[in-house]
């Protein structure tokens, strides 16, 4: 067996449809336009928003909303899950590796919520207030990148 013996299966393939070749081949005579009107006629474009004349619908919709472009979305962690790392450095690749974070290449903010026993060092983008207070009163300190 090589390469020039392979054949299509049976049934796998169709011919083309020719429309516009004859009233016998059923598809002549108006060849699958349907009768008269814009889209039977040659050269017929339309856009692919045009709903005939009607007002369209980007102006029927109220406009709403905003997009601050200057906007730095965080990815939040909290201090009440640093608990769970081993060691007592906490930098965004620790976080990763531990699962509390999805990407390195967005910003890491700590925030306050649960406790913390242990003194950590960690090294975030961002830090609340009050998990701030809380590193700090559990003998940890806080260095922003």
């Amino acid at each position: 067996m090589d390469l020039s013996t392979l054949r299509k299966a049976p049934g796998s393939t169709r011919k083309n449809k020719r429309i516009g070749r004859g009233e016998g081949s059923g598809h002549g005579c108006t060849a699958g336009r349907g009768t008269k009107g814009q889209r039977s006629r040659s050269g017929s474009k339309r856009r692919a928003w045009f709903e005939g004349g009607q007002m369209p619908i980007q102006r029927r919709l109220p406009k709403f909303g905003f997009h601050h472009y200057g906007r730095v979305e965080y990815q939040v962690v909290n201090v009440g899950d640093l608990e769970r790392i081993k060691g007592d450095e906490i930098t965004p690749e620790i976080l990763r590796e531990a699962g509390l974070i999805k990407k390195m290449s967005q910003p890491v903010k700590l925030l306050g919520d649960g406790e913390v026993q242990k003194a950590f060092q960690v090294k975030v983008h961002a830090i609340s207030k009050s998990a701030r207070e809380k590193i700090e009163k559990a003998g940890g300190s806080v260095t922003l990148l």
